[in-house]
């Protein structure tokens, strides 16, 4: 885990809210820019209005969504994306023909508005979910690692959340994207995107239709899907890793023989990546990226823990033939390919450019790319024991891409693609046993990397659930719904847990289970600490440590019974809420016991009031885990007030102590919320019941 000046935001607010200036409207039917994520089981990803998420599209960071496993800090494989539209022999309601039109969202172009901005008019974009949410709170804090704004709660979704996305565009064809979460614990690994592209005839963003009568001929959707894997990854091996520069890409499905006799992945269509060689770096092989003396990480995770151990891509779950059969076309897509990430044609993409819309339909319709990716990046297939560049000479990297197409649409005909985008890899035990071993030289670079290949075996069984989700109509059983009102609450002698539960009397809920880590809360090393009836809705934690951080968890335990099976979900196995629903990310701490009264000045009683760490040093390592930038005042009474005075006697801070125990912390901040500087400190400790005070000094070193 990287420290906190890396953390990648995963308590930032969920909504970003640009509104477009200039352009041909002002969007007053439209809703302009909005961002919103899925983010209810282990893989997590933020999905714009626009319809496609473009370059450092939320926040300025070029990795930033598709995290897995979402718990863990900067996971992030996504670097752009992007969704282009065209057609052929196309008429604009001006009477302006086109040989080939196309639309674009991304990779870099914003896609909102007309012009050169690419021509998408966003409608819709909806958060709904299926069973009302809360958030935990750790000592009346909200906690959580992100807030959902739900537009509304329907109870008969067969996905546990859905987005609802519609978008209109300057070729006549109205959008609808609907992006499906579970989370039951066999299908939290996928994000399943169901699109309807009709034509509607409307061109921008209000309600009249300016194509009433117009066919679109040869329609194709085409999509680019750049990874980087991952965020975590790129601090322990380079920059450039950041925008993909490493990242291999491979195709299965596409009716090309795989070299070397590979059957993995066979049965599916989709594209998938991993974190290939970098160029660059020499010190030690970097596949799966191990970390050893990095100086971004804490000493504990620089055992050679793989950061980048994961596998993500697309599998065509569902094609239509045609807008008049809505069988599966197992040729679809028709396309699948490779393109430079850096390309010139990944920029400044433009709706009126005739050389440039010719260009890129022709990337739309060029097939099947032979030979893939990887094997021209690696053309032994030795995929362990890598030599060659991934990035072919591109600055960005190689992106993957695939089309579906040509459809024919008449005036109000669709079709209808559906693919899950999913993840995989080894598990945080993998990752550290694996890696440990590389550092130590107990294994060589072969033996680590076909171990990081056991991953994609991982991503290719997700994306079989994901298909026999889909192909099971989404019936899949279900696991118990998360409690609901976790609270939890920091105490002198214990550190008390309490919950409530949606629907108290589900015959298929079977027990609680409450589990803690300490001094993070996505330490690798998670602690049981009690299986209740599913009737409790409260626990006290006693075994808790003095000085240490604490975060909890609460999982909703299925009967086993329950689980038929199906659906891609194995029968038998208890089902399970997900974690995330009740991650606590702020810390309870097993306080101190009040200390004695300080009445009367009692010596005795005034030299059991500790300030600790004293001196603070900036950057240093506190004695219970990750308090960095702060001190604890120990020993003091139930009640009291802490007055913080400069060394000149100027007061830049009071505390009120009052919840009966004998420790408090402070942030080292002012009353102004100024983080104070190096120097010596006066803390007045007044008991404001017995009476009383003790003066104690401290020291800061910045």
């Amino acid at each position: 885990m990287s420290k906190k000046p890396w953390v990648n935001g995963t308590r930032s607010a969920i909504i970003v809210l640009a509104l477009a200036t200039g352009g041909e409207s002002a969007f007053a039917q439209g809703i302009g820019i909005v961002n919103k994520w899925m983010a209810v089981n282990s893989l997590h990803s933020w999905y714009t209005s626009v319809g496609c998420e473009i370059e450092e599209g939320r926040v300025r960071e070029q990795q930033d969504g598709l995290q897995w496993p979402a718990l863990y800090r900067n996971q992030d494989m996504e670097a752009a994306k992007g969704m282009w539209l065209g057609v052929r022999d196309w008429t604009d309601h001006n009477g302006n023909s086109y040989a080939y039109k196309v639309v674009h969202s991304g990779p870099r172009v914003r896609g909102l508005g007309a012009g050169s901005d690419g021509g998408f008019y966003p409608m819709k974009h909806d958060l709904i979910t299926r069973y009302p949410v809360s958030y935990p709170t750790a000592d009346g804090i909200r906690s959580t690692g992100r807030v959902d704004e739900f537009t509304s709660v329907d109870p008969t979704l067969k996905p546990d959340r859905m987005i609802l996305n519609e978008v209109n565009t300057s070729i006549g064809i109205t959008m609808t994207r609907k992006i499906l979460g579970f989370n039951q614990q066999f299908h939290g690994d996928y994000i399943i995107y169901e699109y309807e592209f009709k034509n509607t005839g409307n061109v921008d963003d209000d309600v009249e239709i300016e194509l009433a009568n117009q066919t679109l001929n040869g329609f194709y959707a085409f999509f680019q899907y750049r990874y980087a894997v991952n965020k975590e990854g790129a601090y322990v091996i380079s920059n450039s890793a950041r925008w993909g520069i490493n990242t291999m890409n491979d195709t299965r499905g596409d009716g090309l023989v795989t070299p070397n006799g590979d059957t993995t992945g066979s049965g599916l269509r989709c594209q998938y990546a991993w974190h290939g060689k970098h160029r660059d770096f020499a010190r030690y092989d970097n596949l799966g990226a191990p970390i050893w003396d990095n100086p971004f990480f804490d000493r504990a995770d620089t055992v050679g823990r793989l950061a980048s151990a994961q596998f993500v891509g697309v599998v065509t779950l569902h094609a239509d033939r045609s807008a008049t059969d809505r069988t599966d076309d197992p040729l679809q897509p028709t396309t699948t390919t490779y393109k430079g990430s850096d390309h010139s044609l990944n920029s400044r993409n433009d709706q009126y450019s005739i050389a440039g819309m010719t260009a890129e339909y022709n990337w739309m319709r060029e097939g099947h790319a032979n030979p893939r990716h990887a094997d021209v990046a690696q053309p032994d297939g030795k995929f362990t024991e890598p030599t060659g560049d991934p990035s072919l000479g591109d600055a960005g990297g190689q992106s993957s891409a695939n089309g579906y197409g040509p459809y024919t649409l008449a005036p109000g005909q669709s079709v209808r693609i559906v693919m899950a985008e999913a993840a995989g890899g080894l598990s945080r035990e993998k990752q550290v046993s694996v890696g440990r071993r590389y550092k130590a030289g107990t294994i060589n670079a072969k033996a680590k990397n076909d171990s990081v290949f056991t991953g994609r075996d991982s991503l290719f069984r997700v994306m079989r659930r994901a298909l026999a989700n889909f192909r099971s109509g989404y019936n899949i059983p279900r696991a118990p719904l998360p409690p609901k009102g976790f609270t939890v609450t920091s105490g002198g002698d214990k550190i008390s847990i309490s919950w409530d539960l949606e629907d108290p009397n589900d015959p298929n809920l079977d027990s609680i289970r409450i589990y803690r880590t300490k001094s993070r809360y996505d330490a690798d090393t998670v602690a049981l600490l009690q299986t209740l009836d599913k009737s409790a809705r409260s626990y006290d934690d006693r075994s808790a440590v003095r000085g240490f951080e604490y975060f909890y968890h609460l999982i909703a335990v299925g009967k086993s019974s329950a689980n038929t099976g199906g659906g891609g979900t194995p029968a038998g196995v208890p089902l399970l809420s997900p974690r995330i629903a009740t991650q606590t990310y702020d810390p309870a701490f097993f306080l101190t016991e009040a200390g004695p009264s300080l009445s009367g000045n009692v010596a005795a009683n005034l030299s059991k009031v500790r300030i600790v760490p004293n001196p603070f040093v900036s950057g240093g390592r506190t004695f219970g885990g990750n308090l960095e930038n702060s001190v604890q005042f120990f020993g003091i009474p139930g009640n009291c007030m802490i007055k913080i005075y400069t060394e000149l006697g100027e007061l830049i801070k009071e505390i009120a102590h009052t919840d009966g125990s004998g420790s408090e912390r402070w942030n080292l901040t002012t009353s102004s919320n100024q983080t104070i500087v190096s120097g010596v400190y006066i803390a007045v400790v007044e008991d404001t019941q017995a009476g009383g005070k003790t003066i104690q000094k401290f020291v800061v070193i910045r």
